[in-house]
């Protein structure tokens, strides 16, 4: 059995969702774990000064569940996906030629060194300001932004946990969100960024 963990981080409302389902739907054996089903209970999200929750931060995660679901991913694939409802596929000759993908999808991915650790491949969502902030507005969360939310910290959070994520990590191959996903996928494939992926999606 051969195993691949794929890393889809970048900005908020940069495509990760899309991107991941994309490759999900298209690869056999394959699941997604995604960082914002990890978010820890509102009422122990940390405010700041300006009365804003510190979401865009790791100690708004269970950092520790997610470690746990995909050590749990790369002990037994085939366990994981039926758990997640998910009927795994016979698609090479033997048992060791079959191939089991997990795509992580989260805005902290790359920032937390454990499991920054464990990719072997990794790509980063990126779009203008002026995007995801449209973006960000057109979205309905819970609960909602609050006034001047956007300016005062998603985006200079994001700015500063990349920096951070840029220190750490070498090999981040850096996609343009604002492009179909047709053609971001098309892309991985010409220039061959991950070998099992691209045989997988023939």
């Amino acid at each position: 059995m051969k195993t691949l963990v794929v890393g889809v981080g970048g900005v908020t409302n940069g495509g990760k969702s899309t991107l991941s389902m994309s490759l999900h739907q298209q690869i056999p054996n394959s699941c997604i774990i995604a960082q914002d089903s990890y978010f820890k209970d509102d009422s122990v999200v940390p405010v700041d000064g300006r009365g804003f929750k510190q979401y865009d931060m790791l100690d708004a995660l269970h950092m520790d569940t997610m470690m746990s679901d995909v050590d749990s991913w790369r002990r037994d694939p085939e366990a994981f996906l039926k758990q997640c409802g998910l009927i795994p596929e016979q698609t090479a000759a033997s048992e060791e030629e079959e191939v089991f993908v997990l795509i992580v999808e989260g805005f902290l991915i790359f920032n937390h060194r454990p499991l920054n650790e464990l990719f072997d491949r990794s790509y980063f969502m990126e779009i203008p300001y002026e995007v995801c902030k449209k973006r960000r507005s057109s979205r309905v969360y819970r609960p909602p932004d609050p006034p001047g939310y956007f300016d005062g910290h998603v985006w200079p959070m994001y700015l500063k946990n990349r920096r951070e994520m840029e220190s750490m990590v070498s090999r981040i191959v850096f996609l343009d969100g604002l492009k179909p996903k047709e053609e971001l996928l098309a892309a991985r494939r010409a220039e061959k960024a991950a070998d099992v992926c691209v045989e997988t999606l023939k």
